[in-house]
């Protein structure tokens, strides 16, 4: 989810008080000096084990949480998929950041390029994105970064006026099929009706298109999207299938893009056709030609946008349904004495227990699980307890999951606590979700996520909707269960 500064008029900044600094790598002088310890093992033997125990053996969470207490270091050598044998073209060597101080050297410019390193050295291929290197791919010295990400934030700030309107009109017609469906059937899958939420609610307002002006977009637009997400980046990413036939069929190779250019080129067309105005002030307001306005505001469209929304929003209302421990009342008496009868991005800005809701959830289940930086030149690098010597070239991997539950920084980080950032908003300078603190700004000359303050707004703006329409729901990261209608 890349998008939109915190700045744009019509969107409150961040809630955090203007007292609050960004934290930033400090020289690490009064550490001692340390060999960053760890080893990437005997060509393609090492990186073959390393990924068998990432992907098969222990799991990512595992896998980087062992090396931390082998190396008894938050900082060190290990090797992440996709490897050898048939990515021949790909170095899986990295230098592990798990802390929230030594992660944050990856956000500062003047050490760190961000060239090609999306989901770590291996690249999917551009032909997935019509033979051009988007936005994403660029690093913030590369002119076009500047006019592609002024592009992206220029549109959400035009969408500003149509969001919470779309926003609402979808959720209203999302809740009506899942409490037709819990009332029908016991239970109700909510996972693919979502996306077709997402789908519709941000191709109307990124795109200023509506899918049903297509009845094959309006149908399978979202499915099309998910197909196109997959083949990237299945080699990347732990899905959970049988092994050895997950290592055999899914981490072993790079799927080629014909296999999904059909729908992509159905999308592009769709935008071509029907996103004519936002296509056009790409080329005369940004200078872009209408390839490259058309081929990256796909990507923002599907990979960051409703990629994103569709990794987060489960795991947000999955939390809150599954909850025992009476949070949802207290949400209730929240929404319903501050939220107003009309919900918008002023009335819900005041909604202090869902905004750190929404925020613990970022921290404990960001939806990019992993960052990557290549340094830009030599530089030290500092954990709490260690500095160590980086080399121009190194890429650095951090794993957010892990990164997010530093205990230095977060009172009992494995603890889901509703309340963590209405009672420390200092905090909001350590959650990175967004490629950057929440107290970040995004512009031209970083990588931070454009729509941070979208995100968190649409999530709490999704959450009070929720509890003005029910006192209570029941379910899981995929299903609803029950649903108690407000009184």
């Amino acid at each position: 989810m890349a998008f939109m500064m915190s700045t744009t008029p019509g969107i409150p900044p961040s809630p955090s008080p203007p007292t609050l600094s960004q934290p930033q790598p400090q020289p690490p002088a009064s550490l001692p000096v340390r060999t960053i310890p760890g080893t990437y093992g005997w060509p393609l033997l090492g990186p073959i084990s390393d990924r068998l125990d990432y992907f098969w053996f222990q799991g990512p969470e595992t896998f980087f949480k062992k090396r931390t207490e082998k190396y008894k270091s938050t900082v060190f050598r290990t090797n992440v998929p996709p490897s050898f044998p048939l990515f021949v073209n790909v170095n899986p060597n990295v230098i592990a950041v798990l802390d929230c101080k030594s992660f944050s050297y990856m956000f500062d410019m003047e050490l760190v390029e961000k060239k090609n390193v999306l989901v770590g050295d291996f690249m999917p291929s551009v032909k997935f994105t019509g033979d051009l290197r988007t936005c994403a791919y660029l690093d913030t010295s590369e002119p076009q970064h500047s006019q592609i990400k002024n592009f992206a934030m220029d549109i959400l700030k035009r969408s500003s006026k149509t969001w919470v309107p779309e926003l609402t009109a979808n959720l209203s017609t999302f809740w009506d099929t899942i409490e037709a469906d819990v009332s029908k059937d016991g239970s109700a899958s909510y996972l693919i009706p979502l996306q077709k939420f997402i789908f519709k609610f941000l191709t109307k307002c990124l795109v200023g298109a509506d899918p049903a002006s297509s009845p094959k977009i309006a149908k399978s637009g979202y499915a099309m999207l998910d197909r196109w997400l997959a083949l990237q980046l299945l080699p990347t990413v732990k899905i959970g299938v049988l092994q050895p036939l997950e290592e055999i069929l899914l981490h072993s190779f790079a799927y080629p893009s014909f296999l999904v250019s059909g729908d992509y080129n159905q999308l592009y067309q769709f935008i071509e056709e029907h996103g004519k105005e936002v296509v056009k002030r790409g080329e005369t307001d940004f200078g872009l030609t209408k390839e490259v306005t058309i081929h990256n505001l796909l990507f923002v469209l599907g990979f960051n946008a409703f990629g994103g929304f569709s990794v987060f929003l489960p795991s947000l209302i999955g939390t809150i349904a599954s909850d025992t421990t009476g949070l949802q009342a207290k949400i209730v008496k929240e929404v319903r004495e501050n939220a107003g009868s009309t919900l918008s991005f002023d009335s819900v800005k005041n909604l202090q227990l869902v905004q750190s809701v929404v925020y613990e959830a970022l921290r404990l289940n960001p939806p990019v699980p992993l960052q990557f930086a290549r340094a830009r030149k030599d530089f030290q690098l500092s954990s709490h307890d260690s500095a160590f010597d980086i080399k121009k070239g190194e890429l650095l991997c951090g794993f957010q999951q892990q990164v997010m539950r530093d205990e230095k920084v977060f009172d009992e980080p494995d603890t889901f606590k509703p309340d963590r950032f209405m009672k420390n908003k200092e905090l909001l300078n350590y959650l990175y979700w967004s490629n950057g603190p929440q107290t970040g700004s995004p512009s031209e000359s970083n990588k931070q996520c454009a729509a941070k303050d979208y995100v968190t707004l649409t999530a709490t703006l999704l959450v009070a909707y929720v509890f003005q329409r029910y006192d209570s729901i029941t379910g899981t990261g995929t299903s609803i269960t029950a649903l108690e209608k407000a009184k």
